[in-house]
């Protein structure tokens, strides 16, 4: 997975209550995984989101991927 991706998501205390957001803007990455989630294409979120680029949209993929892959233990 790219680093320079990942770089483009940002956290700032203060901005979105700290949530991961895409490159120091309003948008979180939680925001596009919905669109895309609720079946936006790459190319819809980034008409309705002009701000955004198309490695926007890859780096909040490759964030959730990466905060993801952790192992999940089920307690009886």
């Amino acid at each position: 997975m790219s680093s320079a991706l990942l770089e483009r998501i940002t956290i700032e205390p203060g901005k979105c209550g700290g949530r991961p957001c895409i490159r120091g803007t309003r948008m979180r990455v939680s925001d596009v995984l919905e669109l895309l989630a609720n079946g936006a294409s790459t190319e819809e979120v980034l008409a309705d989101h002009p701000s955004l680029v198309r490695d926007d949209i890859l780096a909040a993929i490759a964030y959730a991927a990466v905060h993801m892959s952790h192992a999940v233990f089920r307690v009886a």
